[in-house]
């Protein structure tokens, strides 16, 4: 809950203090990233709004770019900024998953009494004519 309310606080709650960074370095990145791809919209937009609002007086600040490639240039754009709004989004609630897991963790006994193991057998078992057969194998033995 804590990490839902401020992102990384989670993980300073769980003690896991080196993941902070991390997480707002993510949220950095795509907060740059955010600012690049709608300022760069934006002004394809105005651009390409420009070119096709059939009034004379317009000023074409792009003259060397075609109608289509002013629209691609900004459905490019467009299409990178609802990525990233998903990125941050994703990013968010995988903070959140982290410190609810590691949350969850914390208590999860790994003493030294937990092993697994895997040994080579001999087996009886009854054959025909009242004699017995030895068969060997492997067991897997786990103590916890």
């Amino acid at each position: 809950m804590l990490s839902a309310t401020l992102p990384g606080l989670g993980q300073i709650y769980n003690q896991r203090y080196w993941k902070v960074p991390i997480i707002y370095a993510g949220f950095g990145t795509l907060a740059y990233f955010i600012d690049f791809n709608n300022s760069n919209y934006r002004e394809w937009r105005e651009a390409w709004i420009a070119r096709v609002d059939g009034n004379p007086n317009t000023v074409d600040d792009y003259p060397l770019y075609s109608d289509s490639e002013l629209e691609r240039a900004m459905n490019f754009y467009r299409r990178n900024l609802e990525i990233t709004y998903m990125l941050t989004a994703a990013l968010y609630l995988l903070n959140i998953l982290d410190a609810s897991v590691d949350a969850h963790l914390m208590t999860f006994d790994v003493g030294e009494d937990l092993t697994m193991g895997l040994y080579p057998s001999t087996l009886q078992s009854p054959g025909g004519f009242g004699k017995d057969r030895h068969q060997t194998g492997l067991t897997l033995r786990i103590r916890f």
